[in-house]
């Protein structure tokens, strides 16, 4: 199996990269964690449904973008759900670095304790173009 990647609420991120862009960027993001199939969703919100949802997370008011995983590596057999990722695009400057931040999140990285290795990896990512 190879990555599904779902994109939703196109019509809520005006200039958004076309479905192929966002299926290449997330799976660039996947694959530098060795994630290489199962279901994406990257679906585009607007503020109230990004502050409902970071309200789930214990925070106040709505940010640019947020990735909830659902299977692990070891997950049950069959198709892998990898997770979704939220982005807000009137909190956002740029939407593919938004998609690559949220998927390097998914693959299990995290900025907040790594020393800086999530955001160089993203950073490199999206130089490839």
């Amino acid at each position: 199996m190879a990555l599904d990647i779902e994109v939703i609420g196109a019509e809520l991120a005006p200039g958004a990269p076309p479905v192929a862009e966002v299926e290449r960027l997330v799976g660039v993001a996947l694959a530098s964690a060795g994630v290489h199939d199962g279901h994406v969703a990257v679906q585009y919100v607007d503020e109230v449904s990004m502050m409902q949802a970071n309200a789930h997370r214990g925070a106040q008011g709505p940010t640019d973008v947020l990735s909830f995983p659902v299977d692990g590596a070891d997950a049950t057999p069959g198709p892998r759900e990898v997770g979704d990722v939220l982005i807000c695009p009137p909190r956002t400057e740029d939407l593919r670095e938004a998609i690559v931040h949220g998927a390097l999140h998914l693959a299990g990285m995290d900025h907040e304790v790594d020393d800086g290795e999530m955001l160089a990896l993203q950073r490199e990512l999206l130089a490839w173009g």
